[in-house]
């Protein structure tokens, strides 16, 4: 009878705590929490249909090749693929292959670098794999604090643990950098690869490069990123220097 006493009060105490730490959070302060985090799982999506997809960049052969077909090529932070496509589906006016999503015989391979160290040769081209790898392991480390950043906003929410939300904040916008850092290492990358032309024959072909979607999502999430870490910092200062600035919004704050 002692023991059952102690644990229904021990029981009883411990859902006092927790409730005394969900009333410190107002239901108006927790809606702009989730919507906060509304935007940042936008820039999470973004973040992770960049990092997952190969169409970061696209490099086009001259369609003037005196052939029915031509080459393209498109490539990723894991894996490149080359796709042999028919002149006739290649839009009028045009002067290059592509764009790389035209039907067409498609060859995709992941890059041997992550694996056995070796660099892909594309286009008679060689690959700097110290920069690609740097790319892919920024973008992979940007993900990961991401994801940081998600269980710290949830420990807030469900837990009422609100000193998290400064945490949350710092790992979405060092997230949201870590991935932009890694847009900018990747276009090093492409331009050494350009660059590494093979002095073996065959002579290697003219190449034109445009960047592609997934990469444009990498520079949304990075962006998108940022500003949900603004939003969650916002958050986390106090009613006060507001209300110096204009007495009446603060007066109600308070």
């Amino acid at each position: 009878m002692m023991w059952s006493n102690f644990f229904m009060h021990e029981e009883d105490r411990r859902r006092r705590a927790h409730g005394a730490r969900k009333a410190r959070m107002t239901p108006e302060h927790e809606g702009k929490i989730k919507l906060a985090l509304l935007l940042t799982s936008v820039g999470a999506t973004l973040a992770v249909l960049a990092v997952g997809t190969e169409f970061w960049v696209e490099l086009n052969t001259y369609r003037d090749n005196g052939s029915a077909v031509c080459d393209a090529a498109h490539l990723g932070l894991w894996k490149m693929c080359t796709k042999r496509l028919w002149q006739a589906d290649v839009p009028a006016g045009r002067d290059t292959c592509g764009p790389a999503e035209l039907p067409g015989e498609a060859n995709c391979t992941y890059f041997k670098f992550f694996t056995t160290g070796e660099d892909a040769h594309i286009f008679q081209r060689t690959t700097k794999k110290e920069v690609n790898m740097a790319a892919a392991v920024i973008a992979v480390l940007g993900l990961a604090v991401m994801a940081l950043g998600c269980l710290c906003i949830i420990m807030v929410l469900s837990k009422g643990a609100e000193f998290l939300l400064r945490v949350g904040a710092i790992c979405f916008g060092l997230s949201g950098l870590l991935l932009l850092v890694s847009l900018e290492v990747f276009r090093h990358s492409v331009q050494a690869l350009l660059q590494g032309v093979s002095p073996e024959p065959p002579p290697s072909p003219a190449l034109t490069y445009e960047y592609s979607w997934s990469l444009g999502c990498g520079v949304g999430a990075g962006l998108v990123l940022i500003l949900g870490s603004g939003f969650f910092f916002l958050l986390t200062l106090p009613p006060w220097p507001w209300g110096s600035l204009c007495p009446k919004w603060g007066h109600r704050a308070t």
